[in-house]
């Protein structure tokens, strides 16, 4: 089994600690050894939130060093430049167009910078930058956003379906369910468009 190092990047709310878990449980059920960790930025919500998934035969640390990413799933613009340096050369960025502005550009004591997906575009031509939000509430929620992303990941990874849908089924509540699943799917049949 090849090891497969895959951070999540985003902000409090947008659902990065149960994207982990849907990683980690499709990857338990392939019998690999899985190892989490999990960072929080500020406690209340809209923080950043970084989470490493670490997948391989063994694995000693969950730590994922600079240059060692092979996938980081960026839930917003901004946590995709703060964590590129963590991509590998080879690695696959998959980054979600929205904004969402810190309070230091909300107060106007900073700038929100321009360019972001180009910037990144220029380090690494594995980048797919989508409106995961807009694809979300296509399929009935705003809440899905992270369900896109990995529908897309999915795509590129060697796990059967079956095995992304099953993860779903055991870690998405009931009344969350359909809407993502269908956001799953948006996903995962994203590059066939």
């Amino acid at each position: 089994m090849n090891e497969i190092n895959i951070m999540i990047v985003g902000v409090g709310g947008q659902g990065t600690l149960l994207a982990s878990r849907i990683i980690g449980n499709v990857a338990i059920n392939s019998d690999y050894d899985v190892k989490l960790s999990e960072i929080h930025g500020m406690a209340q919500r809209g923080g950043s939130v970084i989470t490493s998934v670490k997948l391989a035969d063994k694995v000693y640390s969950p730590i994922i060093e600079e240059g060692e990413a092979d996938i980081i799933l960026a839930f917003e613009e901004l946590e995709a430049l703060r964590w590129l340096d963590y991509l590998s050369a080879e690695g696959r960025m998959i980054i979600n167009k929205q904004q969402i502005l810190p309070s230091s550009v909300q107060t106007g004591q900073a700038l929100y910078p321009e360019g972001i997906v180009e910037k990144i575009r220029e380090i690494n031509e594995n980048t797919i930058s989508v409106d995961a939000l807009s694809m979300a509430r296509e399929c009935g929620t705003s809440r899905a956003v992270n369900t896109v992303l990995i529908g897309i990941m999915a795509s590129f990874l060697d796990f059967p379906k079956k095995m992304w849908l099953a993860a779903l089924e055991k870690l998405v509540p009931a009344r969350y369910l359909a809407a993502n699943l269908k956001a799953f799917e948006k996903g995962y049949n994203y590059r066939l468009q």
